[in-house]
């Protein structure tokens, strides 16, 4: 199926070159840690890694004053987010909310690996816990 969601000819390109930088090192065995700043990029979204291999670890309680958006691309985590709790595995996405306190933790088996997308072009945080 085509898809064409929009005209192309009422876009105008705003001429940012394409742009790269490394979010985490492959040649390790460690899980994935790292982030880009989306205003390196010229980017509206920061992107960060997080990974670890310890069950009950995970970020502490945090708020940011935009969206996030985990994907979770390895394990399976449980995220607290305001007062909700959602068990989430890999090729699952979950949405913390701006301005909802949010943390998550890996539940195991095995490694927690995410990709969480900040929906900011710098990492706004403010820990809570």
């Amino acid at each position: 199926m085509t898809r064409r969601d929009f005209d192309p000819t009422t876009i105008v390109p705003d001429h940012r070159p394409a742009a790269k930088a490394r979010l985490f090192a492959c040649d390790t065995r460690e899980p994935w840690r790292g982030v880009v700043a989306g205003v390196a990029l010229g980017s509206s979204v920061t992107v960060l890694t997080y990974g670890t291999d310890t069950v009950g670890l995970g970020p502490v309680l945090h708020v940011h004053p935009y969206d996030e958006t985990f994907v979770i691309v390895a394990g399976c985590a449980r995220f607290f987010v305001g007062d909700g709790v959602i068990e989430a595995a890999a090729g699952e996405i979950v949405l913390g909310p701006a301005g909802v306190p949010h943390r998550f933790e890996n539940i195991g088996p095995g490694r927690l690996q995410t990709i969480d997308i900040h929906h900011s072009p710098t990492w706004i945080q403010t820990d809570l816990g």
